[in-house]
């Protein structure tokens, strides 16, 4: 009875992992670089505005090492967005109100309305995540947090909700370098805590558990896209491109037709015919 009613959770057939080494790819020249970004920006302002009219609904989850750019990655994805239909939340410690409930209580009263599209920068993954490596969460906990965020995103999904995982990976080495950068410039200095350094420390915990996120939650309905951040210019790309034929998938984002209604009352009003609007803007 009601075999129908929930979707399955498959995990996806294809492994994911962090890579160990491999070449890093990169855009070298800035004019490209500005053209790609432009151009994609345009493609995704497109889909926001497809998501709108047909009052569709997203959830995007960055996570990633520190330093992996995720902030400047969430940064140009917005930047050319309507902000009346994107919100970006960022995640920090639970305060002592939300410590006392599910840890994904916080998550599911940011859940996006009809038309929109909601940004986490980090998010419940930090259960599986830091809560696993600090010993913030037992071994219980953390542990079942793997099904139980999987049926998070199954109900999200039933309900209509396009679900993006990305991952920026970035190397150990880079990481160091970023840190360097941050703690020389006075206008980056406080993105460097003493907590980036303790995690980055525990490297291969952290390494540990980002693979068992992968083999636990990479799922057929929500699989992670695993992006190398190594050089930002691809990876801001990469990440926008990403967007674009994720939310894309079975949407058409081609715009709406006009009313008709609204083409006659323009042209007794303003003078104008649709055939020249469109001579214009073509």
């Amino acid at each position: 009875m009601f075999e129908h009613a929930v979707s399955s959770i498959e995990i996806n057939s294809t492994p994911l992992m962090l890579p160990q080494s491999g070449s890093a790819p990169k855009i070298a020249d800035k004019k490209q670089y500005r053209s790609e970004l432009k151009i994609w920006q345009e493609q995704l302002l497109h889909v926001q505005q497809a998501y709108y009219h047909q009052n569709r609904r997203a959830i995007i989850v960055f996570e990633g090492w520190d330093a992996a750019g995720k902030g400047g990655a969430i940064r140009r994805v917005t930047e050319r967005l309507d902000p009346r239909g994107v919100r970006v939340y960022p995640i920090g410690p639970p305060t002592e109100d939300e410590q006392s409930r599910h840890y994904l209580y916080r998550f599911q009263n940011k859940l996006p309305p009809a038309g929109t599209l909601a940004i986490f920068d980090r998010s419940y993954y930090g259960r599986v995540l830091v809560e696993r490596v600090e010993g913030l969460a037992s071994d219980k906990e953390w542990q079942r947090a793997y099904q139980e965020i999987n049926e998070f995103e199954r109900l999200l999904i039933d309900d209509g909700v396009r679900v993006i995982k990305i991952f920026l990976n970035i190397s150990q080495e880079e990481q160091r370098n970023r840190f360097e950068e941050r703690l020389h410039n006075p206008y980056k200095r406080w993105k460097l805590t003493e907590a980036d350094l303790r995690n980055r420390a525990m490297r291969p915990h952290y390494e540990l558990a980002i693979n068992d996120m992968f083999k636990y939650t990479h799922t057929e309905q929500a699989p992670w896209q695993l992006i190398n951040g190594e050089h930002k210019w691809y990876a801001r790309v990469a990440v926008l491109r990403t967007l674009v034929a994720q939310l894309s998938e079975g949407v058409d984002v081609s715009p709406p037709p006009i009313d008709e209604s609204l083409i006659a009352l323009a042209e007794q009003q303003l003078g104008i015919t649709a055939i020249q609007t469109a001579t214009k803007n073509s």
